[in-house]
């Protein structure tokens, strides 16, 4: 594509569908053919949704192993005023995918950055969960550590929404129903598709449920906001045990933390070496 002397490119971050393809929008397929290069994750799948609506675009691929220097190369084409489309996999750019480095690049360059609304996993879980919807909070993927998963958890004053591996789906379950056993949550798997299943309950009810019946398929976990007042010694026993782990003394470690939180040392320490 030529472009005019003088012409402004920019920069389309474009949603994708996050299962069925018929939720791709109007605007969306607009931009999408207008492009002179579409910025993808998987240029397979991403060709599966340029096939279904007859677009012949350009694919690069763009993912978190060569971000930066694809930033660089299509902030280039940018400035020379091509028009560049932003996708991911599914869902939106950027909500733990990648796109962070351009969108951010096109704007400390003073580019046109135009973001297209569209499908959202995120979105859909929540409304679909039943539960208060504010305040919420959107945490991305939940962590790995225990005493983080923990805290994150147990601390939550507001309705959380993350999104899980279905292998680690029944542990972090399991986490939250030994501190918290009907916490209301919702299990929101292969939204949009053919096998959508959204399970609603008790963290014990739904940590039994899926060990029973291990998940496949991208799951998002909707989890209500912690009752008031509960989660403290939760939350004061995951930061003694990070810095045990850091290689702190127990017992000092275990002053430090009561002193600022509140709960007893002596609780703390008897409960870290329960762990052992």
């Amino acid at each position: 594509m030529t472009m005019p002397d003088g012409a402004v490119g920019r920069l389309v971050v474009c949603p994708t569908p996050i299962g069925n393809l018929g939720d791709v929008t109007l605007r969306v397929l607009d931009a999408l053919r207008d492009a002179e290069v579409i910025a993808c994750e998987d240029t397979r799948r991403t060709r599966v949704l340029l096939d279904r609506y007859e677009i012949a675009g350009a694919l690069v691929s763009y993912h978190e192993h060569n971000e930066s220097a694809r930033a660089r190369e299509l902030v280039g084409r940018i400035e020379r005023g091509a028009v560049v489309a932003l996708v991911s996999d599914a869902g939106m750019p950027l909500v733990s995918d990648p796109g962070y480095a351009l969108v951010r690049a096109c704007l400390d360059g003073e580019l046109p950055v135009e973001v297209l609304p569209g499908p959202s996993a995120t979105l859909v879980a929540l409304v679909a969960s039943g539960l208060p919807l504010e305040p919420w909070r959107f945490v991305g993927f939940l962590p790995r550590r225990r005493s983080q998963l923990e805290r994150l958890l147990l601390s939550a004053r507001e309705t959380l929404v993350a999104f899980e591996s279905p292998r680690r789906l029944t542990d972090t379950l399991g986490v939250l129903a030994k501190h918290d056993p009907q916490r209301e949550t919702a299990v929101c798997r292969e939204l949009t598709k053919v096998h959508e299943e959204i399970r609603r309950g008790s963290a014990a009810e739904l940590a039994v449920h899926y060990a029973e019946n291990p998940p496949r398929g991208e799951i998002v976990v909707v989890i209500g906001a912690a009752p008031e007042g509960e989660g403290d010694r939760e939350q004061a026993l995951a930061a003694l045990r990070d810095l045990v782990e850091a290689g702190a003394r127990a017992r000092l470690a275990a002053t430090v933390v009561g002193k600022l939180t509140g709960v007893a040392a002596n609780d703390l320490y008897r409960a870290l070496a329960s762990d052992s």
